[in-house]
């Protein structure tokens, strides 16, 4: 566990400083940046160990894994959906997490938005935008997000804090800050209609570097903090992403 503990303090302070350095690069304070660290594949002591190291937000894709980690956690940690949320799971979605980043449909906004306000509640959430037009995506098409953007933060029980994209998988990051730069401009005129909605989710362990030189406000990153992660017999590249450009339009990290 000793090692394991050092490798994560080793890997963790790796991502802060190379997010600080993105940020000052682009001529923003650093803690204008959040970390969610991305979960997928992780167990709980390793979370634990990691929420000891002060990190505070993490990220998980699916619900059915997110809940057992979230109760053997406890109070503390802020919990983010970033994978996608079928509507048949959104009772549990509002129950369970503080930001749901991945709102790609205006029928799964109605959903969310029922399933509040029966709860007593009020849902913060991200409208995904597949920015980059990948047709095996999820997400709102660009032209369409502002609209559907209007429309969902109009609706009761629901406060839309900004956008998400998902960029492709590329061997160079910098080939993707077109992509980054796409979802900061939809940012702009949509914080023009819907005061509060600034945050910019965008940048996973291959390219958040770009995404906060481009505006990100928060990246997700999964394997650069915690590695690879075993299922079965095989490793896993990510933590928090499928090796597939595919599996990366349904995980993060």
């Amino acid at each position: 566990m000793q090692r394991h503990s050092d490798d994560l303090v080793r890997r963790l302070a790796d991502v802060h400083q190379r997010m600080q350095a993105a940020a000052r690069r682009a001529g923003r304070a650093p803690d204008t940046v959040r970390l969610v660290a991305v979960t997928k594949g992780v167990d709980p002591e390793r979370v634990r160990q990691a929420l000891a190291l002060g990190v505070q937000d993490f990220g998980e894709n699916r619900i059915q894994e997110a809940l057992p980690k979230i109760a053997a956690l406890g109070p503390g940690p802020r919990w983010h959906l970033v994978g996608h949320l079928q509507r048949n799971k959104v009772r549990r979605a509002v129950d369970a997490f503080a930001l749901i980043h991945t709102v790609d449909a205006l029928p799964l906004g109605d959903e969310l938005a029922r399933r509040a306000q029966a709860a007593g509640r009020e849902v913060p959430v991200l409208l995904q935008v597949n920015a980059a037009g990948e047709p095996q995506k999820h997400g709102f098409a660009p032209d369409a997000a502002l609209p559907a953007a209007r429309r969902i933060a109009a609706l009761p029980g629901i406060r839309l804090r900004g956008l998400m994209t998902i960029a492709p998988l590329v061997d160079d990051p910098g080939v993707v800050r077109p992509v980054f730069r796409r979802l900061r401009e939809l940012g702009a005129a949509l914080r023009a209609d819907v005061p509060g909605a600034d945050e910019l989710s965008m940048g996973m362990s291959d390219d958040f570097e770009v995404a906060i030189e481009e505006g990100a406000t928060v990246v997700r990153v999964g394997r650069a903090i915690f590695g690879g992660r075993r299922t079965g017999r095989d490793l896993v590249k990510d933590s928090g992403e499928h090796s597939t450009r595919e599996g990366r339009g349904e995980q993060e990290g």
